[in-house]
């Protein structure tokens, strides 16, 4: 899908390939909104991360030079992506104007739709966007579109990893789902929406009588 302008929106690995109902979430919510993107998913490359966190680290910036020349090309001045953890690396390593997508929509608020008229919901802070101190972004969201924020024992700044960050979940995946658990214990509803699609695969895995979103879900 290739729309106009010299914004990409880059959906991450796992919603691109995995998860690929949260890319196509995201792009009708940039549509809804009058943003225009363009989509390059057929040849941009992975952002790097799991090559990093893995220990390689000239094959890392290997895949950013590629990526960094992949963008050069598509004349891309400016990215848009979902998952937390493309967003901390292409603003640590990119040196390209980024945006995480709760922030975007933030910017739009009256744009949005849907109206939940005050159901009670939780939110879990994903790690890369408690490092980057992006917390009121999505509950700013959440409350424009008619949920009553009900804050997890451990929120913003205090948040736990769901467990599957920094490779744990492919490398100790029992831990992993451990502390899945003592994350989903956390909550103090039965409802979770995240804004990260590792978080939401790994929580949605283990939760037994917790409902766990994503949140361009709640957003359509």
């Amino acid at each position: 899908m290739v729309l106009f302008g010299n914004t990409l929106y880059y959906p991450g690995c796992l919603a691109k390939i995995k998860l690929n109902y949260i890319a196509k979430n995201y792009e009708k919510i940039l549509t809804q909104l009058g943003i225009p993107f363009i989509t390059i998913k057929d040849i941009e490359l992975c952002c790097g991360t799991p090559v990093r966190n893995a220990g390689y680290r000239q094959e890392f910036y290997d895949i950013i030079e590629k990526n960094k020349e992949i963008f050069d090309n598509q004349k891309i001045t400016k990215i848009i992506t979902n998952c937390p953890t493309c967003y901390r690396i292409f603003n640590e390593e990119y040196g390209i104007k980024t945006e995480h997508i709760t922030q975007t929509i933030a910017n739009n608020l009256s744009k949005l739709k849907k109206d939940y008229n005050g159901e009670k919901v939780t939110y879990h802070d994903p790690c890369s966007l408690r490092k980057e101190k992006i917390f009121d972004e999505p509950r700013d969201i959440l409350k424009a579109v008619g949920f009553e924020l009900i804050e997890m024992k451990r929120t913003k700044d205090q948040a736990m990893c769901c467990g599957a960050g920094g490779l744990l979940k492919a490398n100790s995946p029992k831990i992993a789902d451990r502390i899945a658990m003592l994350r989903l214990n956390q909550a103090m509803i039965n409802k979770i929406i995240t804004t990260c699609p590792l978080c939401y695969m790994h929580l949605k895995q283990n939760a037994k009588e917790v409902q766990v979103l994503e949140l361009s879900e709640v957003l359509l």
